[in-house]
């Protein structure tokens, strides 16, 4: 006897072709950028290729437009050669409690 499961089909987001568009790496302080392809892009990740052997740390910056300010913050997923497939990662602000006045005096019942 044979079970037939039916899987749900997942539905991935829709990817944009880009046909090699310029993009650029920023690694650490921002102040070395290496040129890379961005060859597909949807709103939670990318595909990218290096034209050299260069060793791709697992989380840097991605600028598409050069110059600009705006930089996405990757993590890589997937590695394969020279291609690379990363998503982009969003940092939320650290809450941090507001420390009490140490002038203030705690009254202690006696």
């Amino acid at each position: 006897m044979t079970v037939v499961e039916l899987r749900a089909k997942i539905q991935r987001e829709q990817r944009r072709q880009l046909h090699k568009r310029l993009a650029w790496i920023t690694v650490g302080d921002g102040a070395r950028e290496r040129e890379c392809h961005v060859l597909d892009l949807s709103s939670g990740g990318a595909r990218i290729a290096m034209d050299d052997a260069m060793e791709v740390r697992d989380r840097f910056e991605l600028t598409l437009v050069r110059g600009h300010h705006k930089r996405d913050l990757c993590e890589v997923v997937w590695r394969r050669g020279k291609t690379y497939g990363v998503k982009f990662v969003t940092l939320f602000p650290e809450i941090t409690t507001p420390a009490s006045d140490p002038t203030e005096a705690s009254v202690q019942p006696s």
